[in-house]
């Protein structure tokens, strides 16, 4: 089994709001924070939120059946080694067996977290890369405003995506026709919160698409990017 790497840039294109839970009870804090680097301080893109997003999008595409409830979650998810491995959704991104430990399916995609691309740039020129976006709850009888503030990061800022999956022959060419096809969804989706709102659009450049020890697909000078096009006709 060998690695098969997917590196390249998130872009937000509109406000992105990927919330870390809890708020400040200032007056005139913010009520809704984003995730953040404990020691740096900067925005980042949890794994776990693309990740969730991208396996969410794929059960719907492929209608599979919401069989489990994971924390309180329904989600799709096989019950044992067996199924995981023909199935499109388990087997790219995992399932828990029903049937104990060695039912198992670990996951063939990792998704690491994104950092900022630029972080040394935004330290040296002292750039704010946060917004504190106020809003409205109207109150639909009385009218009365319920203001509250959302903190999020705002369009145009990019940041590492770094996907690395475990291929074997059999399935190689299925499973990253799926990975391609989760970041398309990604971007006529959404990531983050508030979604409906106008938040999340993001936009997906692919700078690698390579597998271990094999030439060529990397960046020209850091500026090659390649299209989902260039990255499927590499599939077949």
């Amino acid at each position: 089994m060998k690695h098969f790497f997917v590196e390249g840039e998130i872009e937000c294109l509109t406000g992105l709001h990927i919330g870390m839970g809890g708020g400040s009870i200032e007056i005139g804090g913010i009520d809704n924070p984003i995730v953040r680097n404990p020691l740096t301080d900067f925005p980042y893109i949890p794994g776990s939120s693309l990740k969730g997003k991208m396996r969410s999008l794929l059960e719907k595409e492929k209608k599979l059946n919401f069989n489990r409830t994971h924390e309180k979650v329904s989600r799709h998810e096989c019950d044992d080694y067996a199924q995981a491995k023909d199935c499109p959704v388990c087997r790219l991104f995992g399932s828990t067996g029903k049937t104990g430990n060695d039912k198992n399916y670990p996951a063939r995609l990792l998704v690491r977290d994104g950092g900022l691309t630029d972080e040394d740039s935004i330290i040296k020129d002292g750039m704010k890369v946060t917004e504190a976006k106020m809003e409205n709850t109207l109150d639909r009888v009385t009218s009365a405003a319920v203001p509250r503030t959302i903190e999020r990061v705002p369009a145009t800022v990019k940041f590492n995506l770094n996907l690395v999956c475990r291929v074997d022959e059999k399935y190689q060419k299925e499973d990253l026709q799926n990975i391609l096809f989760c970041l398309k969804l990604v971007e006529k989706d959404g990531l983050g919160g508030n979604i409906s709102r106008g938040y999340g659009q993001v936009k997906f450049y692919i700078k690698r698409f390579q597998m271990e020890d094999e030439e060529g697909w990397l960046p020209e000078e850091g500026t090659k990017r390649y299209s989902y096009d260039e990255c499927e006709k590499k599939i077949k």
